[in-house]
Formats: C-alpha cells, sequence, structure tokens
C-alpha cells in the first residue's frame, strides 16, 4: 500500500485572543492518498487555509503530527518546500516589480544553482502549459487579467514539478468562464504530472467538478472525509446547507447531465 501523501494526527491549533485561547483544531486526523483531488470546505473560522499553511510548514499546530510527503511539514518550512509541495495563493501572490516569467522563474534562481538560459526555457514550458502564449512572458502582472494572473501562480506553483499541489480559493474572482477554464486546465494537469491536489475552496461548481475527496471541517475536527455523493448524504447541519440549499443543488444536477456528443 502507498504511503499517503499527507498524514495528519491528533492536530490542535491553538490560538490566544487575549488573555483567552482559541481552538481552532483539535485531535484533528486527515488522509490525503496519492493521486487524488481532495476538497477543504467549511465554515468561516474553521480553519481551511491555516491547515494548507500548516502542510507547507509556513505555521506550526500547537499539538500533533503533519507528515507530508513522508517527512513531518516542519522540515519543508525551514528547508523550502518549492521542490516538493507548489502552493496557489487565493490572490495569486505574484511580484507586482517583477515580469510574468520573472515571477515563473523565481523559486528557481533562489536555488543559486541553474544556468538563466536553463530557467528561462524551464519557466517558458510551464507558461505554456498553463494555457499562455510566449508573449505573455514580458507582460507586467498589473497588465493582466484575473484569469491569467491565476494561470501565472499556477505556474510558479509548478515550475519544480512538485509532486502535491495546495490551492487556496483556485477560482475565487473569476467570472465562470474563467472558472470553468481553469478548472478544466487543473483537470489536465493533474492527470498529467500526476498531481496529488488538495484545494480549499467555497466554489460548489468547483468542488463537484474536480474533487475525488471532500474533507469537511466542522467541530474543530474533520466530521467526513468521502466521495462527494457520500458527503452529500451525510446528516449534519452545515452540509445540509452547504450543499443541499439553492446553489449545491443547482451544482449537482449540472454535474449529473450526460456530455454532449462531439
Amino acid at each position: 500500500m502507498n504511503e499517503p501523501v499527507v498524514q495528519i494526527s491528533k492536530l490542535w491549533t491553538v490560538f490566544q485572543n487575549g488573555d483567552k485561547p482559541s481552538v481552532i483544531h483539535k485531535d484533528l486526523d486527515l488522509t490525503v492518498e496519492r493521486g487524488e483531488i481532495m476538497s477543504l470546505v467549511g465554515g468561516s473560522g474553521t480553519g481551511k487555509t491555516v491547515l494548507l499553511r500548516q502542510m507547507l510548514g509556513l505555521e506550526t499546530p500547537t499539538r500533533g503530527t503533519i507528515t507530508v510527503l513522508g517527512k513531518p511539514a516542519a522540515e519543508l518550512g525551514k528547508r523550502g518546500a518549492a521542490s516538493r509541495v507548489g502552493m496557489l495563493f487565493q490572490q495569486g501572490a505574484l511580484f507586482s516589480a517583477f515580469t510574468v516569467l520573472e515571477n515563473i522563474a523565481f523559486p528557481l534562481r533562489e536555488l543559486k544553482c541553474l544556468p538563466s538560459s536553463l530557467i528561462r526555457d524551464a519557466a517558458m514550458v510551464k507558461l505554456q502549459m498553463v494555457g499562455l502564449p510566449p508573449d505573455a512572458a514580458g507582460k507586467m502582472p498589473s497588465d493582466l487579467s484575473g484569469g491569467m494572473v491565476k494561470r501565472v501562480a499556477l505556474a510558479r506553483a509548478l515550475i519544480m514539478d512538485p509532486p502535491l499541489l495546495l490551492l487556496d480559493e483556485p477560482t475565487a474572482g473569476l467570472d465562470p468562464d474563467s472558472s470553468d477554464s481553469f478548472c478544466d486546465l487543473l483537470r489536465a494537469l493533474h492527470q498529467g504530472m500526476g498531481l496529488t491536489v488538495v484545494m480549499v475552496t467555497h466554489d460548489l461548481d468547483t468542488i463537484f467538478e474536480l474533487s475525488t475527496r471532500i474533507a469537511v471541517l466542522a467541530a474543530q475536527k474533520v466530521i467526513i472525509n468521502d466521495a462527494p455523493q457520500q458527503v452529500v448524504a451525510f446528516e449534519h447541519p452545515f452540509i445540509h446547507d452547504f450543499f443541499l440549499g439553492e446553489r449545491g443543488q443547482r451544482a449537482m444536477t449540472l454535474l449529473a447531465r450526460p456530455s454532449l456528443p462531439n
């Protein structure tokens, strides 16, 4: 049996809120298997993005263990996780003073051990992989649409071919067409590169389009981690409100429709 890509056990996250501690996670367990696309969903304040940052090694839990690709997540934060874990932040987090190509190439340049020509070629390959034309390489972030910013940030996250990709609200702020196009891109890259993906998203269309499993955070832990159909059938107030409201029903109906013949 393959070792899980992410293994979280008995995790506690406690923040100090004045004199009163705030418990975000309590005895949280989560397993992410190789090759899946897992969506993390939950209400506001359930610590979804915090959990992503802990997987990346940027934050340390109060208690418990997080193992990523066979190593403690804390080691990723100390040694740099770019070669093992790619991260797409919610707003893209591009460097405004860098061109598109410079943004994509940044993690490779930080290694300071590769020739500039090789770095440029690798960045151009990733630019084309995310569906952007070569002439986008010299543009500045301020010249890009929201969809292009997401694609450039994705190219940067993938520049070192990491086996694990973390996404924070990947389709937030995109119009429906751009969101659908970005989902198609993520699906193709997931299949083509053999990626394992963990994403935080509130977008129901994205969840149902991409997820192989959904992990629901509530009551300070993961209350269910299963295939979408099983999650939707699970009895819990958050699941009922989130998935079975009008938007959720519409997303599931669209997903269930048979594809039109070519």
